[in-house]
């Protein structure tokens, strides 16, 4: 996405100060002021920072007072030539323990394994390898990360805003004294990205200054930050339902639960108001007052994205082919497919992200053990072992069910049989060495019956030929099966990704490797009625431009051939960068491995993520019906009055927006201008954006109240991504925020939109304040959920 580059995750800090107790209300809000992992994080620690066995330098961490933010020092020596670093626990991908990284792994041995460390961020940013001086004070930062990343994930939306104003107001308090003068709060309004004019925030300043002194004291703070936090859209909502404008009855409550499409009992509506309502008199009575009704709606419970579908709710004992799966291609690189670093760690990411196929690009290594790298390039190589242990490790963490290992076998026999040997050694009973059932395949089992299994995808046996299956392709690629003939295409992936000038020759196949090779043999394809002929194990991968021709020219095909078997789709090797193709054409014609580089940011992750979003994360969706029946007529260049054609009317009233980051931090006086698109992404037919006029000066609070509206013809496969900009008049538009689901899990009514940031992780408290319509045919539809599901 343009203007992504510019976010950064480092800032520039100042040494932090003495801990002072009144600094310690951020952490007594998080529950962890009597920690003493937190304690020691607090205090800081000396360690020692790894990139290699020669370079080894020493830097102070600590914790800073907002309990997120971890400041991290040069050594004396270079503390006036490098600008100290900051990381949040929010960024943290995950903590590696012990000697688990490629760089610790060469100190193995020589330092105690427990005095060691590696902190995993999400993202393109480096990961951290460090050393402590004692293996408790390793195991202190460890617990104590994860007990912070606990207890923010776990906030309220209210509790994320106060303590986020809280951290701006101790950042404004220039001389720490608890009191703010007007300069301090013009530096405050500067900082939270709003741009009031001088004549409304000094009236607001003398409003709040009741002792009348030039200072505001705690107090008066408190009722100036209530006062900039006022939400009057929301307070027009609240008074719209409310017969004396001040308190909600269970009954009233109940009707509003009713117009946004939710369960409108009485029961559902007390439920409501002792979960949120914090007044204790209203509480008792069963009232909701005004600031219960605001915690209610910015709780995940009212969010645009459907809570029952952030867990497993469909059917998994469908074929693997009736799913999408998400899927990783070139999984091991950290950046572009040409210089970048092969690393472990990129399987960490897309695991827990719930991928559920990875790459892994196999060549044979000077030392008899096999490499993971991007042959005939620059890339870094990470041994085979070491990404199948990591493997090991993350397979099943964010989804139990079955984990494809796409290989891109470019080994020797022998080097093969190590490979074999290691996945063995390695998985264990996790690896699937043999079918489910001895009886003839008539279909491909479902996640529901791979529970927890690990699948090798690659070439096989020719079974009927009793003797090995000998490939003919470069010595650079042995993935690519999109053939040629027959209407199924021609070229390979080493045409466009690999080295076009390497010659051709005969790739043996070991048969320990063979035999891993259970459910998703490779085959090549040679057009849809000779693949028609195959058994449902075997699967073919396309390169984009050949599945995009296969889905233009003989879309219904393509999604006939996808109901019994699996394809493979991958960016074609023209993409230097390891940039993405638009993975809604492939889903539309039902491919069910839309493989992307997962280590690239942009529109093309947002909507591979928004996809995923639902039902649990799990990493498989099962297919709208239409894409499910083998005779199936669904095409997806020619959807009207098909399967699928539901014609519906999508309104969407975007109202506001709240606490939009600040982009240029080291320029004070800049504001974002943002302004917001909606797109929607589906069939072709549906495809369009529209957007919001832009807001001058106001990331704070910008208010639109603009009315967008979006016909669509195949509601089942559209996705539905918002995106707001700081809109600029000379160069490109900055991107700020985004937020992508799929249109069956929205839901209607008012709702509020949480932001992510370029890397898919949230950017709170950042927000949309919405408002959903749909309808067919006129007839308004209360639930999308209830009626597509």
């Amino acid at each position: 996405m343009l203007g992504r580059s510019k976010k950064t995750s480092s800032t520039v800090q100042k040494e932090p100060k003495a801990h002072d107790p009144k600094s310690h209300d951020q952490l007594r809000r998080l529950g962890v002021l009597d920690d003493a992992d937190v304690q020691v994080m607090l205090r800081g620690s000396s360690m020692l920072k790894v990139r290699s066995q020669r370079w080894q330098k020493s830097r102070s961490l600590q914790l800073l007072d907002d309990g997120v933010t971890v400041w991290c020092e040069s050594s004396k020596s270079f503390r006036k030539a490098k600008a100290q670093q900051t990381f949040a626990v929010t960024e943290v991908e995950c903590l590696r323990e012990g000697c688990q990284s490629e760089a610790l792994r060469l100190l193995s041995g020589s330092v105690p394994e427990g005095q060691c460390f590696t902190v995993v961020f999400r993202g393109a940013r480096k990961s951290l390898d460090l050393c402590c001086p004692t293996e408790e004070e390793a195991k202190c930062w460890i617990r104590g990360i994860r007990t912070l990343q606990d207890r923010v994930s776990n906030m309220t939306q209210k509790e994320k805003l106060d303590h986020w104003i809280q951290g701006y107001l101790r950042r404004a308090d220039q001389n720490q004294d608890g009191k703010m003068s007007y300069e301090e709060v013009k530096r405050l309004l500067q900082m939270i990205n709003i741009d009031l004019s001088e004549h409304y925030a000094r009236s607001l300043f003398k409003k709040c200054d009741r002792s009348a002194n030039g200072r505001l004291d705690p107090g008066e703070i408190e009722e100036f930050c209530r006062e900039l936090l006022r939400r009057p859209e929301l307070d027009s909502v609240f008074r719209h339902y409310s017969s004396n404008g001040c308190v909600l009855t269970t009954a009233e409550l109940r009707d509003f639960l009713g117009d946004q499409g939710e369960d409108a009992s009485l029961d559902h509506a007390q439920n409501l108001i002792l979960k949120y309502e914090l007044n204790t008199w209203a509480h008792k009575h069963q009232f909701m007052t005004q600031n219960g009704f605001t915690v209610y709606m910015l709780s995940q419970e009212n969010d645009v994205f459907n809570p029952s579908h952030s867990e497993v709710y469909q059917d998994m004992t469908h074929p693997l082919s009736h799913y999408y799966i998400s899927s990783s291609h070139n999984t091991y690189l950290t950046k572009d497919q040409v210089t970048s670093a092969s690393s472990t760690e990129p399987y960490i990411r897309a695991l827990n992200q719930g991928c559920r196929c990875v790459e892994l690009d196999c060549w044979d290594g000077d030392r008899g053990e096999p490499l993971i790298y991007h042959g005939h390039t620059l890339t870094s190589k990470v041994t085979f072992r070491e990404v199948i242990e990591t493997i090991a490790q993350y397979a099943f963490k964010a989804s139990p069910y079955p984990l494809i290992l796409s290989l891109e076998n470019h080994c020797s026999v022998e080097q093969q049989a190590v490979m074999a040997r290691d996945l063995r050694s390695i998985l264990g009973k996790r690896l699937l060495t043999k079918p489910l059932s001895s009886q003839p395949l008539e279909h491909l089992p479902s996640p529901e019956e791979l529970k927890g299994r690990i699948l090798v995808k690659g070439k096989k046996e020719n079974d009927k030929l009793g003797k090995m299956d000998s490939c003919s392709c470069s010595s650079s690629s042995s993935e690519d099966e999109s053939g040629g003939g027959g209407g199924g295409g021609g070229g390979s992936k080493a045409k466009g990704k690999k080295d076009p000038g390497k010659p051709v020759q005969s790739v043996k196949l070991s048969p320990e490797l063979s035999a891993l090779v259970v459910y998703c043999r490779s085959v090549p394809f040679h057009g849809f009625e000779h693949a028609s002929k195959k058994p449902p194990s075997d699967m073919s991968s396309f390169n984009e431009n050949h599945a995009l021709r296969h889905s233009k020219d003989s879309g219904n095909l393509f999604v006939q051939h996808n109901c019994r078997y699996l394809s493979r789709v991958y960016p074609s090797g023209q993409r230097l960068q390891s940039s993405n193709y638009d993975p809604q054409d492939m889903w539309n014609c039902g491919c069910q491995m839309v493989a992307l580089n997962f280590q690239t940011p942009g529109e093309q992750m947002d909507l591979n993520q928004g996809r995923f979003l639902q039902n649990g994360g799990c990493g498989y969706i099962l297919k709208p019906s239409f894409l499910l029946q083998p005779d199936s007529n669904f095409n997806p260049e020619n959807t009207g009055g098909g399967p699928g054609h539901i014609p519906t009317m999508l309104t969407i009233r975007v109202l506001s927006a709240q606490q939009l980051p600040k982009l240029n931090t080291d320029k004070p006086n800049s504001i974002v201008d943002p302004q917001v698109w909606v797109e929607i992404h589906g069939v072709g037919i549906d495809n369009t954006r529209d957007k919001t006029p832009r807001v001058n000066n106001n990331g704070f609070n910008p208010m639109w109240d603009c009315t967008l509206t979006f016909q669509l013809q195949v509601p089942e496969l559209a996705l539905v991504r918002f995106v707001v900009e700081d809109h600029d008049h000379t160069t490109k538009n900055d991107f700020v925020g985004q937020f992508t689901l799929p249109f069956t899990s929205f839901r209607t009514g008012y709702r509020h939109v949480h932001l992510l940031k370029a890397d898919g992780s949230s950017l709170s408290p950042a927000t949309l304040f919405i408002h959903v319509t749909v309808s067919r045919r006129g007839v308004p539809i209360k639930s999308v959920s209830r009626r597509m599901v």
